[in-house]
């Protein structure tokens, strides 16, 4: 029998906690320590039977794993992940890859001259209705993809905002929840090219920003608009559309749509329509339900982890994606705050 991978888990808050459940419930995965300073890491781990260790590099000299995966503050992804990179280790590290660009160009260059993998914790990528989303695409169902429509839109309740850092700039949703949705529609119709947006904190008045409309421009010439907001009641985001989260209940909606010259298809319920014999706005259109086996696609992203440390696969998500969702994100953010085009290059923050 195969014998279980030794992972160490870097951070032991919110999503680290989750991680250490998955990685416990994998057979093909092991435990290996929690790494983490605080009194509930300590805690956590003599909880779950296994080593406690307060630094990186405390872990590292007691034996080393075969994996690292990094769960830490954002501020600490890029020192910790060079850590694991310097000590030979493969690692995942949870989205956002770097608290900037250019920590996350840091990192993905270490990783790339060591010849390490590096993951980037982007787990909708692993949930198979993007699989199945992905394959109608590649298989030119849509024709050629003529524009994109993403939507967040939820209503993030007052209890959120008790929290004083999430009432600062870089705590609103284009930082914080848009990298996911951005990171999908690359993957779903290739590289970002061009980025306008405008944005406002008109209902709560913080400094956050709290909606935004986002222009966006593709490599294929295909256009694209974001419209995102954590002030609105309504049900049309991944988080309630997708049922992949159990926290959130399901609304049965899509937030992604695209457009192609053959069909367009709407995420995540996967509704293909298109017209059954001519084109064109005379004809009756047809709707195809495609179906996709419901997981929660994190589970699956420490399987892939695992494939990936065993050498059998390369990484879904590696780190150059993660940092090239990353220098969107950043174009967004620029180009609210000018008012003018930000244009990256194709493949872009490399």
């Amino acid at each position: 029998m195969t014998v279980p991978v030794a992972i160490s888990l870097l951070g032991a808050g919110l999503i680290g906690r989750r991680h250490a459940e998955l990685i416990l419930a994998e057979p093909a995965a092991r435990l290996h320590s929690i790494v983490d300073p605080s009194e509930e890491g300590r805690i956590l781990a003599a909880a779950k039977g296994v080593a406690w260790y307060p630094t990186p590099e405390a872990m590292l000299a007691a034996g080393k794993p075969q994996g690292v995966l990094v769960a830490t503050p954002n501020a600490l992804h890029v020192e910790h992940g060079l850590l694991a990179i310097d000590a030979g280790l493969p690692v995942l590290v949870e989205k956002p890859l770097a608290a900037d660009l250019d920590g996350a160009r840091q990192l993905v260059a270490a990783a790339a001259k060591a010849g390490i993998p590096l993951l980037t914790g982007h787990h909708r990528r692993h949930n198979p209705l993007i699989a199945r989303a992905k394959a109608m695409i590649e298989a030119g169902r849509l024709g050629r993809i003529v524009s994109v429509h993403g939507f967040f839109w939820l209503l993030k309740p007052d209890s959120y905002f008790e929290v004083d850092w999430r009432r600062q700039p870089g705590a609103g949703p284009v930082l914080i929840n848009l990298s996911h949705d951005i990171d999908l529609l690359r993957h779903l119709c290739g590289e970002i090219t061009e980025v306008r947006a405008i944005q406002n904190n008109a209902v709560r008045g913080f400094p956050v920003d709290e909606t935004s409309v986002v222009l966006l421009r593709f490599a294929s010439g295909a256009l694209g608009t974001v419209n995102i907001s954590d002030t609105i009641t309504a049900p049309w985001s991944w988080e309630q559309s997708a049922a992949e989260n159990p926290a959130y209940p399901p609304a049965g909606q899509n937030c992604y749509f695209i457009g192609g010259t053959e069909a367009s298809l709407a995420i995540p319920r996967l509704e293909l329509w298109r017209n059954e014999g001519r084109r064109g706005w005379w004809e009756p259109l047809v709707a195809e339900q495609h179906i996709a086996p419901p997981a929660d696609p994190l589970p699956l992203q420490i399987r892939q982890f695992v494939r990936v440390i065993r050498g059998e696969e390369e990484p879904l998500v590696p780190g150059l994606e993660g940092m090239r969702t990353m220098a969107v994100i950043d174009a967004v953010r620029r180009a609210a705050a000018s008012g003018e085009a930000v244009r990256l290059d194709e493949g872009a923050g490399a």
